[in-house]
């Protein structure tokens, strides 16, 4: 392991968060009907419940519906051990539901149903002070389909932590300014090689991943972009050094989560002070274990980070 490095730009805090820090993970939660049954699901849902597995503080916050599916998210929120403090009722919007179709390579399809609880997270005094009290914001685009939850999240930018950018892109709900104004927030950006092909045009950058990469450092004043690629693994550009995973091949159930497992652990990795090639290995590690199960939160051992080496893939 190394020593931590700073991963964002300058901030009022006089140190980077540590592994004691609290991280908030803001944004959908969510059912996903797949083939297999329903799932509690949902990006920012997904990296939180990795995180708190991670033995990291974490906070989730986000809305359901007061209806069973609601009150069943909540339940399962509470077994996994994250608190539900911070995920309000809604009396008159359902419970989020996506209905899932996989490929024959295990990659889904979605049709997210709108309108839906999480569409309307409110901005309230207990949310930004605990923000404040933080060290990590994570937030995606998704969430932002929606002017309620999308200005709470803004809001949000405000506090002093750190931000990471979750690019998750689902048609129809695709908004290049959104994307723009959510880079400009950001300390770390991750996304796909299919979400990176759409930013090279939006945002004029090379067409080459590893120049794009940098790219997007230099546009946005970030200091860490990750790109990931399935099993060919993933990039990484973090203060000027670039470093690259060739991926784990598994024998993929679906692909449901497993960038959502990715992020958790790079963000893990990122706080401990971890970097470059054994970063990238912990976490697409991760990814493979979840994408060669089913649902985006298969049950592993829950424990540090550095024990995610022991996770026995199927390949």
């Amino acid at each position: 392991m190394v020593a931590p490095v700073h991963l964002g730009r300058p901030v009022n805090r006089s140190s980077v968060p540590t592994m004691s820090s609290e991280i908030i993970c803001v944004g959908e939660i969510l059912w996903d009907a797949l083939p297999d049954g329903l799932f509690l699901g949902g990006a920012p849902f997904n990296v939180a419940s990795h995180l708190r597995a991670l033995h990291q503080r974490v906070t989730f916050a986000s809305r359901v519906g007061d209806d069973r599916l609601g009150h069943e998210a909540l339940r399962r929120m509470q077994a996994r051990g994250l608190k539900t403090k911070f995920v309000q009722v809604d009396s008159s919007l359902p419970t989020g539901f996506v209905e899932v179709a996989l490929e024959n390579s295990g990659e889904p399809d979605y049709e997210i149903l709108e309108p839906a609880a999480w569409d309307a997270v409110a901005f309230t005094d207990s949310l930004v002070q605990h923000a404040r009290n933080s060290d990590t914001l994570v937030y995606g685009s998704l969430a932002q389909r929606a002017l309620t939850s999308r200005e709470t999240i803004r809001q949000l930018w405000e506090a002093d932590l750190l931000r990471v950018f979750d690019v998750n892109l689902r048609p129809p709900f695709i908004d290049s300014e959104t994307i723009r104004a959510s880079l400009e927030a950001a300390d770390i950006v991750k996304c796909n090689d299919d979400e990176l092909q759409r930013m090279m045009g939006w945002f004029d950058l090379p067409r080459d991943v590893e120049s794009a990469t940098a790219a997007v450092a230099a546009t946005f004043d970030c200091s860490c972009v990750c790109v990931t690629a399935g099993s060919e693994g993933a990039w990484l550009w973090m203060n000027g050094d670039t470093s690259r995973h060739s991926g784990y091949p598994v024998d993929v159930e679906d692909t449901v989560g497993a960038g959502d497992a990715f992020l958790a652990a790079l963000i893990t990795g990122l706080i401990g002070g971890w970097k470059g090639a054994d970063l990238l290995d912990h976490a697409n590690r991760l990814g493979a274990f979840v994408a060669s199960r089913s649902g985006a939160f298969p049950a592993y051992p829950a424990g540090a980070f550095d024990e995610i080496s022991e996770l026995v893939l199927d390949t």
